[in-house]
């Protein structure tokens, strides 16, 4: 028997009223959680339109062959950035002509494993063995309004389609439950002479690779206490008088413990490198996870809210490169330039209607609400109201700083930092340029980055 589908109405109402408008296809993206028994899909939205091909409406009986990949990969990409912990893009849709509904399977499968191997390159972290590894791609015929549902195994490039139940239900993730934390990053990245021939991107990922270690074998706190991962989060709560427990607007608060040493049974070394420069990321940063309430368990929620973790210092360094790249900003003047200072993207949440899930974005100070409202229509296909806009970090001094004096220090000194804070209100970041990525130094958080560079 195939896997479940749990899919909230508005998905359906959404899907719906997609026109074609003379096209031969439409496609786009599922947005929800998995779970060992069913997957949960809560947001759906179309892959933009590129604005330079318009064949599709001169030619309504073209070929899924035209279907542009790399166009719908770079949305599936941009859409994770928008994603808190616990939410992913778990399939594709495509909404087809009558004269193409045979013509679609191929299509799509090639989507779906394109989607995810992109997806999988940019991540800090990886899949567990026990974890569904199944993705959904779904057919509707623009005519007959006729369904299918299948799956895929993206781990299996031989997977063949396997049937699959799509269910809709009234207000899914209406009292799904929240996790939130702020987590204070202070990375210290050497770079070595050995690794001089890397980009400044390249050497950054590495070391965020390193210290994502740390988050993953980090212990973490839920309302104060430690919980075993296979106990119900929900253990001890309030319960209502029809005997079930009250999860509605419930919020967990987490805070995530750095293990200092390491276990008796490691020995540790001391490593000297002759370095050319160094990278530090430092700042506090807003995190949120999200869980289906369905007798969710402790480690589901820990394991989503490192995700979120791990996924929001990865996006922030990606688009500060993508920033430098657009800004025609060369590497090698980051590399030898005195002091070099970067004001970071800091995070803002925006709530979808009808649930306690929100989605957010990433923003320099010098964006307006307008340009995160047109972002998000952009790349979710939803309306949002400016007033509804959460400001998760407010107040920073952000900076990325590089000098080629060998007495700089790698500490935070009043000197390495701007003489003014820099003051931000967190709107949203926009993110347009599709699949550019630049090789510069640059650093994460809603917070601070800084380079050393200095002599031998």
């Amino acid at each position: 028997m195939g896997r479940t589908y749990i899919v909230e109405e508005t998905v359906g109402q959404y899907l719906s009223n997609i026109n074609l408008q003379g096209k031969a296809f439409v496609s786009g993206l599922l947005i929800g959680q998995c779970s060992s028994q069913k997957d949960y899909v809560i947001l759906a939205t179309r892959t933009p339109p590129k604005e330079e091909l318009n064949e599709n409406l001169k030619h309504p009986k073209a070929k899924l062959d035209n279907l542009d990949e790399e166009w719908a990969t770079e949305h599936a990409h941009q859409v994770s950035r928008m994603l808190p912990g616990g939410l992913l893009v778990l399939g594709v849709f495509i909404i087809t002509t009558l004269e193409l509904a045979n013509d679609f399977q191929n299509a799509l499968r090639r989507l779906i494993f394109a989607v995810e191997k992109s997806m999988n390159r940019k991540r800090l972290w990886n899949f567990t063995e026990e974890e569904v590894s199944e993705r959904v791609t779904l057919h509707i015929c623009s005519s007959t309004k006729k369904i299918l549902c299948r799956t895929y195994d993206v781990h299996d490039p031989k997977s063949s389609a396997k049937p699959a139940d799509w269910k809709y239900q009234n207000g899914l993730s209406a009292s799904w439950l929240s996790l939130e934390c702020t987590v204070h990053v202070n990375i210290h990245i050497p770079l070595s002479t050995t690794s001089v021939s890397y980009t400044l991107e390249k050497n950054t990922k590495n070391g965020l690779t390193r210290w994502a270690k740390q988050i993953e074998n980090s212990v973490y706190l839920i309302n104060g206490q430690v919980k075993g991962e296979d106990c119900d989060l929900l253990e001890g709560q309030k319960k209502s008088s029809r005997g079930n427990t009250q999860t509605t607007s419930h919020c967990f608060d987490v805070r995530v413990l750095t293990q200092l040493l390491l276990n008796s049974d490691h020995r540790s070394t001391a490593t000297v490198q002759i370095c050319s420069g160094s990278v530090n990321l430092k700042g506090a940063v807003k995190c949120r996870a999200y869980v289906h309430s369905h007798k969710p368990k402790v480690k589901d929620a820990v394991q989503a809210m490192k995700r979120d973790i791990l996924n929001t210092v990865a996006d922030r360094c990606e688009i500060l490169f993508e920033d430098l790249l657009l800004n025609e900003i060369p590497e090698k003047k980051v590399m030898n330039s005195e002091k070099e200072f970067h004001i970071l993207p800091h995070r803002v949440f925006v709530p979808i209607p009808g649930s306690t899930v929100m989605l957010c974005d990433y923003k320099f100070g010098d964006e307006s609400a307008e340009e995160i409202r047109d972002h998000f229509i952009e790349m979710l296909d939803h309306m949002i109201q400016i007033e509804d806009l959460e400001i998760a970090e407010e107040i920073n001094t952000a900076y990325v700083s590089s000098s080629m004096n060998s007495q700089a220090s790698l500490d935070n000194t009043d000197d390495e930092q701007p003489k003014q804070p820099i003051k931000t209100t967190i709107v949203l970041k926009i993110q347009q340029n599709i699949g550019v990525i630049a090789a510069f130094a640059v650093t994460v958080l809603a917070v601070g980055i800084s380079f050393h560079y200095f002599s031998d």
